[in-house]
């Protein structure tokens, strides 16, 4: 079983931690795909809207006469070609949403994070907490590491602390265990998880 060094927040080495079955899963990617395409399509409120030419407000009387103007011959002002008249195809509202079951979210996440840790792409926390709200303090745990690009830190706790140290830091996000899904996995460049976090993670996947 492959086993991952464990970290301090000051990028200290302190354990090793064996990796769970569940995070040994195959490669799969069109099933990644599948479910990250679901999940940007369910973001989508679906609410624009626009108007037809037969909604547009105003009356289908013909602007001038047919013929002797010297313009092309017109039927209403309401055409897609007049300013304020109607859209051609216009979009309405709709719903964008895809179904995913609970065993293909199960196994593509499995399949991201045993990707993930393959490329060397994560890092195991022995624990991520600030005893202060400090902007600072977050930025020294990123220069500790020297991370390059966004950094996903996992972790069990709904901390206050966490919650305001990171909050200015737009390349830092925070998300809690049982809430991680395949697009933060797969958008994130490294990958922080606490040993609570994998222990969760094993618990919540095993069969």
């Amino acid at each position: 079983m492959a086993k991952l060094k464990v970290y301090n927040m000051q990028a200290q080495e302190v354990a090793e931690i064996k990796l769970p079955e569940v995070l040994t899963a195959e490669y799969n990617e069109p099933l990644i795909h599948q479910m990250v395409v679901a999940y940007n399509a369910n973001q989508r409120q679906g609410t624009k809207s626009t108007l037809t030419r037969s909604e547009v407000r105003g009356h289908a009387k013909k602007p001038f006469r047919q013929k002797g103007t010297g313009h092309a011959r017109q039927g209403s002002t309401k055409g897609p070609h007049y300013t304020g008249g109607g859209v051609v195809f216009a979009p309405k509202p709709r719903d964008f949403s895809k179904k995913t079951n609970k065993q293909q979210r199960r196994a593509a996440l499995l399949s991201a994070l045993s990707e993930k840790i393959r490329d060397g792409k994560v890092t195991v926390l022995d624990n991520f907490a600030f005893n202060a709200p400090k902007t600072k303090e977050a930025q020294k745990f990123i220069d500790a590491f020297k991370f390059n690009g966004s950094v996903l830190v996992v972790a069990n706790s709904n901390d206050e602390n966490v919650k305001k140290s990171t909050a200015n830091i737009a390349s830092l996000n925070i998300e809690e265990t049982n809430l991680l899904n395949v697009y933060e996995v797969v958008a994130c460049q490294n990958l922080v998880l606490t040993k609570d976090a994998i222990k969760s993670i094993e618990e919540a996947y095993a069969e």
